[in-house]
């Protein structure tokens, strides 16, 4: 029988080849359409919760969940909050995606989720800036967010 490391390493590895191929997916999509299809996002964020509740049963450890749990409140519930007081700037995918990235970077750790939430804005906002100078966006031009927070969430994984 193998070991609990093991089991939890197999489950960290297959939690990070399914966030990897999802968000390459929802990058691509998201860029071209400006859409996060809850079809895509919805099933993730249950795959995630299922395999991080897994990882608390086999090492019996109930700290990663817990801070996955509040992460993806967290992260979530920010989004929402900025969906709701904004004019159409954060869609509803993006605050779906917002959970499903909170509980990957809450598993990980309250460093990794402060460095991939943070690291979105910055990105976005140097990407939004280099389009400007180049006066090929404006104020009003819309920009998918979800690369951005999909590539946030790489770097505070690699940070934690």
């Amino acid at each position: 029988m193998p070991s609990v490391a093991v089991v939890r390493d197999v489950i960290v590895v297959l939690a990070h080849i399914a966030l990897a191929g999802v968000g390459v997916w929802l990058l691509v999509i998201d860029a071209r359409t400006h859409r996060l299809p809850n079809r895509i996002v919805l099933p993730t964020l249950i795959a995630l919760l299922a395999l991080v509740g897994i990882d608390a049963l086999v090492t019996q450890r109930s700290a990663p969940l817990v801070s996955a749990l509040i992460g993806m409140l967290i992260l979530g519930g920010f989004y929402a909050v900025m969906r709701a007081t904004s004019r159409g700037g954060i869609g509803g995918g993006d605050v779906k995606l917002a959970a499903v990235i909170g509980l990957v970077l809450g598993w990980h750790g309250w460093q990794a989720l402060a460095v991939g939430a943070a690291s979105a804005f910055v990105l976005g906002a140097f990407y939004a800036l280099a389009l400007m100078a180049l006066r090929r966006a404006n104020r009003s031009t819309r920009i998918a967010f979800g690369p951005w927070m999909i590539i946030g969430a790489v770097l505070g994984i690699a940070v934690a």
